[in-house]
């Protein structure tokens, strides 16, 4: 099995690479992790990306964003049903729609009634080749200053709303409840138990000598994106090796530490239609029957110079991760290797 995942992995590397300046791809079935890399890291070294360099993750983040939220709901530390207003400064004006206020579970799916970006932000400015991050102005004052200005584009809990904005305030609201920053709570929330010590905003000096590049659409160097204040909705960085150990989290429900959280993070749904939802931060949908209506959990992520990829399935045990330094999108070969992994499971 370990050799068959392995050529799964190199095949869907090596398909990536062709689009991507460098790719690392992780596959998961039951005991059995095979880890591959194709193409360059980019940068001064330009060595073929492994395991352990490190990326841009993006909107995978949200997924860190919300365990946290569910293993301090777990604690008794907030609850999913507390309004935002409670975990932000005192006089921050959140705004409602419909008698409703917007609620920690409602950024955690989606659901706020939120806009995708905060007051001010063009989504042509996320899109403008070579853009350095355009998130650096997203200060927690300019964001609180937006926030009050901003109306809901539906009734909170109503619809699913995409919203990097709303991930980023309950980033921001979890950390000022904890006492801490953004990196601070998910080190000590997530990443400590499962020892997943490169997953990070910050890259260290030690960190730096195995950062991959990143890239646009044309395959041109781009600066890196740090998103300021609204780190809880895509700032962090991170390996192939720590994001199996995430993923192999997800699939066996965890350390004792984190049971609780990921079991309640999955028990949360909101239904967009008979065939997909949304978990507390994943996405989530049933294949069709003709495709072995196989379940398929996952988050993709993207930056100005990176594209990532992590989904799973517990039924099968199997789960893949796609690390690419590129702007374009890893997620059709990276949904293709899930569903080849689950059909050898099955």
């Amino acid at each position: 099995m370990a050799a068959d995942i392995g050529i799964l992995a190199q095949r869907t590397a090596d398909r990536l690479a062709e689009r991507q300046v460098g790719v690392v791809v992780a596959a998961v079935a039951g005991g059995h992790v095979e880890i591959r890399g194709a193409g360059s890291t980019g940068g001064d070294t330009g060595g073929t990306p492994d395991a352990h360099t490190l990326f841009e993750i993006g909107s995978v983040t949200k997924t860190f964003t919300a365990l946290a939220l569910a293993r301090m709901a777990a604690a008794g530390t907030v609850r999913l049903d507390d309004p935002l207003a409670g975990l932000l400064p005192d006089g921050a004006a959140v705004p409602s729609r419909g008698g409703r206020q917007i609620t920690l579970r409602h950024l955690a799916t989606h659901t706020s009634g939120l806009p995708r970006l905060p007051k001010g932000m063009l989504l042509r400015a996320l899109l403008r080749p070579g853009t350095p991050d355009p998130y650096a102005g997203c200060t927690a004052d300019v964001l609180l200053s937006g926030l009050a200005r901003t109306r809901l584009g539906a009734t909170p809990g109503q619809r699913v709303r995409y919203s990097n904005l709303g991930a980023g305030l309950l980033g921001l609201g979890l950390a000022r409840r904890a006492g801490t920053g953004y990196e601070q709570l998910i080190t000590e929330q997530i990443c400590a138990p499962l020892a997943m010590t490169d997953t990070a905003v910050t890259v260290d000096a030690a960190r730096a000598v195995r950062a991959a590049g990143g890239h646009d659409g044309r395959r041109r160097p781009t600066p890196p994106w740090n998103l300021a204040a609204l780190a809880g909705a895509g700032a962090l960085r991170s390996t192939a090796t720590d994001l199996v150990a995430y993923v192999r989290a997800q699939l066996d429900g965890g350390p004792p530490e984190l049971a609780e959280a990921i079991r309640l993070s999955r028990e949360v749904e909101h239904r967009r239609s008979p065939f997909a939802w949304i978990h507390l931060g994943w996405m989530a949908h049933r294949l069709h029957a003709r495709q072995g209506a196989r379940l398929q959990i996952w988050h993709n992520g993207g930056t100005g110079g990176f594209s990532s990829f992590v989904g799973f399935d517990p039924e099968t045990g199997t789960g893949v991760v796609v690390l690419g330094n590129t702007r374009h999108s890893v997620d059709a070969p990276a949904f293709g290797l899930l569903r080849e992994l689950q059909a050898a499971r099955s």
